[in-house]
Formats: structure tokens, sequence, C-alpha cells
């Protein structure tokens, strides 16, 4: 099952179009594949997310 970056519900539990607009200007808080809370950096250069199961995400 996957999982929406910005809320943690699952992708087809709803319209994720609000949620897909503000994943454009910020970082994942939630793994998409675990629903589990990631740990988030911003820097000036970007953003990581880390994901304990699932490791890490940059953009």
């Amino acid at each position: 099952m996957a999982y929406c970056g910005h809320c943690g519900e699952a992708a087809d539990a709803r319209d994720h179009t609000r949620c897909a607009e503000l994943l454009r200007m910020e970082p994942p808080r939630f793994c998409g594949a675990c629903r589990r809370r990631m740990v988030v950096q911003v820097v000036p250069r970007g953003w990581s997310a880390r994901c304990v199961e699932h490791g890490e995400v940059r953009g």
C-alpha cells in the first residue's frame, strides 16, 4: 500500500491534490512506503528526509 508523503493517509483514501501541491514546495513528512514519520532536515540548498526503514530521500 502506498501512502501520501504530506498527510500520511493511504494514497487511495481520498483526493490528495492539495497534498501534491504542498509537496512541490516542502519536503515529505511521511514515508510513502510505510507511513512512518520521517526525520526532515531543510538546508538552504535543498532538503533531506530519512525513514528508519527505507532510507533517505533528497530534494
